[in-house]
């Protein structure tokens, strides 16, 4: 038995239309399913999927983060800031050769951005 991928992550958030507005709206990813009154939503990144799961009286503490691959990272840093969004870490280039950002969504989750480096 091995495990070949992940289908899914799932972030606990306070507010179904904020979030949404967060990775539909200024992110751009694709909603499948729920919706700004729905106590569950679901968007597509690549082959698996991102979910939100309305639970109001959670509170998030630093636990980690998601990191999503894009392809092009300082269009969507730019995209972010020039909607307003408090952005933690500009875009720079790692060590391990990808260039990546992160930020923190509506309900304090870390995500990251990322993508491979040429060369």
């Amino acid at each position: 038995m091995t495990v070949t991928s992940i289908s899914a992550v799932t972030l606990a958030v306070a507010n179904m239309a904020q979030s949404l507005d967060f990775y539909q709206t200024r992110v751009g990813l694709e909603l499948l399913y729920g919706g700004e009154t729905a106590s569950f939503s679901s968007f597509r990144v690549g082959g698996g999927f991102l979910n939100l799961i309305l639970a109001p009286e959670a509170r998030v503490s630093w636990w980690g983060r998601v990191i999503l691959y894009v392809d092009q990272v300082d269009a969507l840093y730019r995209r972010l800031v020039d909607s307003g969004w408090t952005v933690v870490q500009a875009p720079e280039d790692a060590p391990w050769k990808e260039r990546y950002f992160h930020v923190q969504d509506p309900d304090g989750h870390e995500i990251s951005f990322a993508s491979p480096l040429k060369g």
